[in-house]
């Protein structure tokens, strides 16, 4: 007699579960898989202890009928593809059939499910894989899965598991991005009866990304789209101030489902290169939408990860498409914790005419238009206070300054009144406004439509105002020219707005001030993105001329690194070094370009060295990464190190330089390099608004 045998079907699904189920989470998973499939709108998930004690699932979808219920419980019974065709163009999330069965084979698992909330609903019982009662129950339209004592019959399982915080963590993390990628589907998750996510199902991905994140992170998201032939995508990205410790927060959502691509999550990455600090990683939420055909689903047990057709497209595509929408939102870093202030729009006028600041009958924040409730409350309060606001006609003066105190005056009343709203109440209709910063705009300032604005006076630079005999060591007259003609040219073209320095923080922060407020610049930061971009366009060139050392360099290495160094001397040479073996397991540098930082020539050198031989067997393919390492690396060595003073003409000189920059936000480390504090930022901290 043979030893092969075939095992039960008890026996088989005990063992498959040990796939399929591989925690808590993993039953999560399914079942809420299912609902969705099912059509669902609305799905609960309620659990305690982790899920190991009890896991119930509720949804409103199309439900089963007494036979389907029976049938949904034999192994890879499925409604969801019927033949080898259907492989190749799936659109629902489960459809291997293995889900229930397996499920039911290692815990105590309760179905009631009906078809229609007006017809008997089926119950049903199942305890280890064995069919228990079943029985008709009344019930609404949908399913409900209960699911006890996880693991009972499997102790080596139950000993597997972790913390219950782990395990809740996996489950809210898997809900969380189902959230994501149903946006449309309102999800309720409760832990031991506490909520720990609840969305509300308009279909707004914004919405979502606020309830799992937060309302302050939601305001910092930008939105991204973008569609090639064959695939399309859209969905939010944080902006640079906004970042985690780890990739867990990159979420995939492809054709509805949840998949962990590593070649997208790199492309998104890409996307937002030398914008970050190293070792941090964005919010993003993609989702991407293909034919089916273009996907295979089915490449991982879990159905977690997806092989892509044209993946080398896509990635690219998604590349340039973050870095664009980064390049258009990005600004100048605020302290998160402060609240926007309300615009002021101001203009400088001739005395002889009269300037009306007047408030709007109706609300111009969309935020404000577009909320019914908040519109009902500020009714109230004015029915309530039964006041009437009076707005004074102004005759403005040049010399007093009234115009611009009366709408300082104005402004700070109107955004009393607005900062007055309930928390609840602003924070239920915030979102609605994609631009958040926009959000609260109470009044306007009207201009005369017969005020000719060339006749106002321009603002006077500070620099005219020095004279060469009061500084003479740092902006003489000589000094000063090519600085204004400098910020000149860059008026209107530049991202940055001129800036005018002050001093200096330990010889390290330089602070500068505007009419919109006071910055503070990272002197070493803002040179080294000005230095990045110099020597990444000398790098680009074709011709690099060298200079001839006085003295030759020589390196030795070992002779492992001396035969792969041999192999690469080109690509050193492309970088416009003259280098050569000389003899044995030396290296011999005869020039260099002339524009290697001053001083640390030789260190910059030995850098590219080790980088070209860190550099794996395709190092002439991985050039432009090269170049890139090394224009980081030869910005770090040029630039100013902290605790240097610098005179004002060298701080006038730095800002302008970096306001010609094409990204002058952060360095190329990704660290930030100027931040903004309005009037209204240093009003509140010092307590003179409330």
């Amino acid at each position: 007699m043979g030893t092969i045998q075939v095992l039960d079907e008890h026996l088989a699904n005990m063992i498959a579960a040990g796939e399929v189920v591989e925690r808590p989470a993993s039953v999560v998973k399914e079942l809420v898989e299912n609902a969705i499939d099912a059509s669902a709108t609305t799905i609960e998930i309620h659990v305690e202890e982790g899920g190991l004690e009890m896991i119930r699932i509720a949804d409103n979808g199309k439900g089963m009928d007494r036979e389907d219920c029976q049938l949904a419980f034999e192994r890879h019974a499925t409604s969801k593809i019927s033949n080898a065709r259907d492989l190749f163009r799936i659109r629902t999330l489960g459809f291997r059939g293995e889900a229930l069965p397996s499920i039911a084979a290692v815990s105590r698992m309760e179905l009631t499910s009906s078809t229609s909330s007006s017809e008997v609903g089926t119950h049903l019982l199942i305890e280890g894989g064995q069919l228990g009662t079943l029985s008709d129950k009344a019930a609404v339209k949908g399913t409900e899965v209960c699911v006890r004592s996880l693991f009972f019959n499997t102790p080596a399982r139950l000993k597997y598991m972790k913390s219950i915080a782990t395990e809740v963590g996996h489950i809210s993390d898997y809900v969380n991005r189902l959230a994501l990628t149903h946006p449309s589907i309102s999800f309720l998750l409760t832990h031991n009866g506490k909520t720990l996510l609840q969305t509300t199902g308009d279909g707004k991905l914004l919405h979502v990304m606020a309830a799992i994140y937060g309302v302050q992170v939601a305001k910092l998201l930008l939105p991204i789209a973008g569609e090639t032939l064959d695939y399309k995508w859209s969905g939010f990205l944080s902006k640079t101030e906004v970042t985690r410790a780890n990739r867990s927060y990159l979420s995939t959502l492809v054709n509805g489902r949840y998949v962990r691509s590593y070649s997208i999550n790199n492309a998104i990455m890409r996307g937002y290169h030398t914008l970050l600090p190293i070792g941090r990683y964005p919010i993003v939420a993609l989702q991407i939408e293909m034919d089916p055909s273009l996907v295979d689903v089915n490449v991982h047990p879990a159905k977690l990860e997806a092989r892509f057709s044209k993946e080398d497209e896509l990635c690219s595509a998604i590349e340039q498409s973050v870095k664009e929408t980064l390049r258009q939102g990005l600004g100048i870093v605020r302290p998160m914790a402060t609240q926007p202030k309300a615009k002021v729009i101001t203009q400088v006028v001739q005395p002889q005419f009269d300037l009306q600041i007047t408030k709007p009958e109706t609300p111009q924040s969309p935020l404000l238009a577009a909320s019914p409730r908040l519109q009902e409350w500020i009714a109230k309060q004015e029915m309530t206070s039964k006041q009437v606001d009076v707005v004074p006609h102004i005759s403005p003066s040049i010399e007093s300054g009234t115009v611009k105190e009366s709408a300082a005056n104005y402004e700070k009343q109107e955004f009393a009144k607005v900062e007055a709203i309930p928390h609840e109440i602003v924070q239920a209709t915030l979102l609605d406004q994609a631009d958040t910063r926009e959000a609260f705009q109470p009044y306007e300032t009207k201009v005369p439509a017969q005020l000719d604005i060339a006749q106002a006076p321009s603002p006077v630079h500070p620099l005219h105002e020095i004279s060469s005999e009061d500084n003479s060591a740092t902006v003489g007259t000589d000094q000063s020219q090519p600085l204004m003609e400098a910020t000149n040219e860059n008026e209107t073209d530049s991202p940055v707005p001129i800036m005018y320095p002050v001093g200096q923080v330990h010889g390290t922060y330089i602070v500068a001030q505007n009419d919109e407020g006071m910055y503070l610049i990272d002197q070493h930061a803002a040179q080294e993105r000005i230095f990045y971009e110099y020597f990444m366009d000398k790098l680009a060139e074709e011709d690099i001329s060298s200079q001839i050392m006085l003295f030759p360099h020589t390196v030795e290495y070992t002779a492992a690194e001396a035969s792969k160094l041999e192999k690469r001397l080109s690509l050193l040479q492309s970088f416009g070094l003259e280098i050569e073996a000389f003899g044995g397991r030396t290296f011999i540098v005869r020039a260099h370009p002339h524009w290697f930082p001053e001083g640390a020539e030789l260190e910059v050198i030995e850098e590219l060295i080790q980088f070209v031989l860190e550099t794996g067997e395709n190092a002439q393919a991985n050039v432009v990464l090269m170049r890139e390492k090394a224009a980081i690396m030869m910005s770090c060595k040029a630039s100013i190190k902290a605790n240097r003073f610098l005179t004002h003409a060298e701080m006038e000189s730095l800002l302008n330089q970096l306001r010609k920059t094409s990204s002058p936000y952060t360095c190329p480390h990704g660290r930030p390099i100027v931040i903004h504090f309005t009037g209204y930022d240093l009003e509140k901290m010092f307590k003179r608004v409330m």
